[in-house]
């Protein structure tokens, strides 16, 4: 019997070709499945990656109130075009805190994967008071309010403990000053800023929204604007990597 008479048997018969197909994809899902069954996490660590502190964690709350995930991803795809405007790609580690993650596919604005550190707090500031103050022809919309707006921050060691249950590592120490460590970042020159960067490395500790009298909404979503991408040092792999 020739080859073609035995591809002829799938061609002429229904039954035969279906019952073909699902054991070609039964093996290839078996290939693709199985080992992840011996992995205790698909996720790589990456040096640097931490939680988010009690203020940075209060910001991305109301960064996904306000919706802004539907005009921004935090995104950084592996082609030429995206890292050569936002940074090195994202990596799966930068988002393994978060819930939900912020990935995201639509972009009305820029990615922010990389923002942290790009502008200033006055630049953010303006942004969210005028947006077209400092970028003409932005279509994104004022929040005049979030500077006006005392944060609350009642419940914020609530917030951590259930993350800590979803698997974000908040120690009990963690949770129990997280009321604290929030005052402390959200002001400049604070006594305890010290203990916050001790307990999640890094952090930058100043008066954000400009207001040293209040801890506002604003404080919170700038503090968390710029820490987004600042916590791996993407020096190492862009040497590694050669990306520019």
């Amino acid at each position: 019997m020739s080859l073609w008479s035995k591809h002829a048997i799938f061609e002429k018969n229904a039954i035969v070709l279906i019952i073909g197909v699902l054991i070609v994809i039964s093996i290839g899902g078996l290939v693709e499945i199985v080992p992840l069954f011996y992995l205790k996490s698909t996720i790589e660590r990456v040096s640097g990656v931490r939680p988010y502190t009690p203020l940075e964690l209060a910001g991305r709350n109301i960064y996904v109130r306000e919706g802004c995930y539907n005009c921004h991803s935090q995104m950084i795809r592996p082609l030429r075009d995206e890292v050569e405007r936002y940074g090195h790609y994202s990596l799966a580690a930068e988002s393994m805190y978060d819930r939900p993650f912020q990935w995201g596919s639509k972009r009305t604005g820029p990615d922010l994967a990389r923002v942290g550190g790009k502008y200033s707090d006055e630049w953010h500031r303006d942004h969210l008071n005028a947006p077209k103050s400092v970028v003409l022809g932005t279509v994104m919309p004022a929040y005049p309010w979030l500077a006006r707006t005392e944060l609350d921050f009642t419940h914020i060691a609530d917030d951590l403990k259930v993350q800590s249950y979803l698997g974000v590592p908040y120690s009990p120490e963690m949770i129990a000053n997280a009321a604290a460590d929030l005052r402390a970042q959200a002001v400049s020159d604070s006594p305890d800023a010290e203990a916050v960067e001790k307990r999640y490395p890094n952090a930058q500790s100043r008066d954000y929204d400009g207001n040293p009298g209040t801890i506002s909404e604003a404080d919170a979503l700038i503090a968390y604007l710029q820490m987004l991408g600042t916590q791996v040092n993407f020096k190492l792999y862009d040497n590694k990597a050669n990306i520019r």
